[in-house]
């Protein structure tokens, strides 16, 4: 099954009725018309100080949102929710309608611009760092994962050329021999950064791209892969051109990043092996296994490429192998990396040595490894994805980016994805403090340190990746909350980044408990703190542009569409709402098209 967007036309082919791909996310509302039947919706416990819309009207220059009743459990079918090109305003001094931005936006704006990369005249990436220091190390670079909110602020800006080329850009660097030491890395390993040579007397340029033989600890990155494809679905459902994405280069480039990722082995699980460093936390810190940000990006670079990858000769056989990996992990993350107050106290009572297929404690964890944080930790409504599960392992700690891209991906069930925010509205202090967001918790220090360390003297208690607060996961959050219907918990977020962020020159991470203290290692003028903050921003004004990184494509049988309604009584389940302007539409993708229960906007129902 296969869609193709050009310009605003969209078109659906025909589908083999055998093919386990069962549904396409996105249509043109344009063609329903018919009047909806009122349909009461459920407000979230925490949604009862405004609406979306609300809290974002001094921001706004779309008028036309002002009433909008944003009030919806879940949102996950935003395909078709973008004019293409269009800019948000935020590179003006004032907004269209008057209002002025935040003071930070301009100068966020100023500063993301000076961060970008050209390679013969044309720009190709943001650079992690602007801050002039003697020891540069590779901030100096372009990095695959930190151009991400780049990449998403330009989009939201209307300024998708940088992005095509970072993606091109990139591509190619995929097709370059990878070796570290004598060893060959895989054909569709792709890049952690790269970097543009300028050779003044002879007047040249040339890129070196680093695929982790640079790296402290020469680990290949994981996820710059995964973050390549959700950016491509990105540009190409905010420019509504799919002809990058359909371009042979590109299709090649995808599946041979799947090959990867699909390839059999030994392992019993549908999650990826990988090693320690391979990901945002680049250095070690116990997340070898099967952390939980490499299986979310993992599932949400899955739905991505079900619906980029073409049905013909050579991409079927993708489809099919990724629609059934697709059921296998979903299965596996919300069954076994789970954790609620229910499943924390059956853990705690579990019988060890079961030997056999009716076992309970399927990875024979002990009771007694449960750490002691966990018990007071864990709130009464709330809950999240560990941070890895194995053979006798649970690491119980949270990490933010996989839980908000579970959210993102729906890989979180709709109840799961009102847990995890639950839980963060619960643990403010411990997960966001004093400045948003920790990428971890808790810290581990003392003898736990030394070991899982190495004695690491970068990532000490409540610092870098060991409980650290990093600004970039603004974006992350905000999409998050905007996507569960919770946007003053992304608004109450930026708020405490804004009283600080610009006046501390936009550094890389926090430290300490709360996030108090600027990180004693922390570059300032860290790109993606600015990038970070530029689109949750954006986001917050116009909630459309959540389409860009959820909804990622085709829903799977047995996944991503909720035909209950669970958000709970009178609530809205994943795949029964979708944004348009002015408005969004109640109803679910089916077999034969939208089947809308109508739409609402600042005016009623239509």
């Amino acid at each position: 099954m296969d869609t193709t967007q050009n310009g605003s036309v969209t078109t659906i082919r025909n589908i083999d009725s055998l093919c386990t791909v069962a549904e396409i996310e996105g249509c043109d509302f344009s063609r329903f018309s018919d009047r909806p039947r009122p349909l009461n919706m459920e407000r979230q416990r925490s949604c009862d100080e405004r609406s979306l819309s609300e809290l974002s009207v001094g921001l706004s220059p779309h008028p036309s949102y002002r009433n909008t009743d944003l009030s919806f459990r879940f949102v996950d079918h935003f395909d078709g929710a973008f004019s293409p090109g269009r800019r948000s305003g935020f590179n003006t001094p004032r907004s269209q309608n008057g209002f002025e931005p935040h003071p930070m936006v301009a100068e966020a704006w100023e500063a993301l611009r000076r961060s970008l990369v050209y390679f013969r005249g044309r720009p190709v990436g943001t650079i992690a760092a602007l801050e002039e220091s003697d020891e540069k190390l590779n901030y100096d670079q372009v990095f695959v994962r930190d151009f991400v909110p780049s990449a998403l602020a330009f989009l939201m800006n209307g300024e998708p050329e940088i992005v095509k080329n970072f993606l091109l850009k990139t591509l190619r660097l995929q097709s370059w021999e990878k070796k570290i030491d004598r060893f060959q890395l895989g054909e569709g390993v792709m890049p952690a950064s790269f970097k543009v040579l300028h050779d003044p007397v002879r007047n040249t340029e040339t890129i070196m791209a680093d695929f982790g033989e640079s790296a402290i600890g020469r680990v290949a990155p994981v996820d710059s892969g995964f973050w390549w494809i959700i950016l491509l679905r990105a540009y190409t459902k905010s420019t509504g051109d799919s002809s990058l994405a359909e371009m042979p280069e590109c299709q090649k480039g995808m599946r041979l990043i799947m090959s990867l990722c699909l390839s059999e082995g030994f392992d019993t699980f549908p999650t990826l092996l990988c090693a320690d460093g391979c990901s945002m936390i680049d250095r070690r810190m116990g997340v070898y296994g099967y952390p939980i940000e490499i299986q979310a990006l993992f599932f949400m670079a899955l739905r991505c490429a079900l619906i980029l990858l073409k049905q013909d000769a050579e991409g079927k056989e993708f489809v099919e192998r990724i629609a059934k990996r697709l059921h296998a992990l979903s299965f596996h993350m919300r069954s076994y990396f789970w954790l609620d107050l229910k499943q924390l106290n059956d853990i705690y009572r579990y019988k060890t040595e079961e030997y056999s297929h009716t076992a309970v404690n399927k990875f024979n964890i002990m009771p007694d490894s449960l750490p002691e944080w966990i018990f007071d930790f864990m709130p009464k409504h709330g809950g999240y994805f560990i941070g890895n599960v194995g053979p006798s392992n649970m690491d119980f700690r949270w990490f933010c980016l996989g839980n908000c891209i579970a959210i993102l991906s729906s890989l979180a069930t709709p109840e799961q994805s009102t847990a995890i925010m639950d839980l963060i509205e619960s643990r403010w202090e411990e997960l966001v403090g004093e400045m948003p967001l920790k990428v971890c918790y808790p810290a581990i220090e003392s003898h736990e340190w030394r070991i899982v360390t190495g004695c690491d003297p970068k990532n000490t208690r409540w610092s870098y990746h060991n409980g650290g607060s990093w600004p970039v996961l603004l974006w992350l959050l905000t999409a998050a909350c905007i996507k569960t219907g919770r946007p003053q918990i992304a608004r109450r977020a930026i708020e405490l980044a804004e009283s600080r962020l610009l006046k501390d020159s936009w550094p890389e991470y926090y430290d300490g408990k709360l996030g108090r203290y600027i990180g004693k290692q922390a570059r300032k003028s860290q790109t993606w703190s600015i990038a970070g903050y530029l689109v949750a921003k954006m986001m917050l004004e116009d909630p459309s542009h959540l389409g860009m990184v959820v909804g990622c494509g085709r829903a799977v049988r047995g996944i991503g569409v909720d035909r209950s309604g669970a958000g709970g009584s009178g609530g809205i389940g994943v795949g029964e709402v979708k944004w348009e302007r002015g408005g969004y539409w109640l109803g679910k993708m089916g077999m034969n098209g939208w089947q809308g229960r109508g739409r609402k906007d600042g005016e009623g129902e239509k």
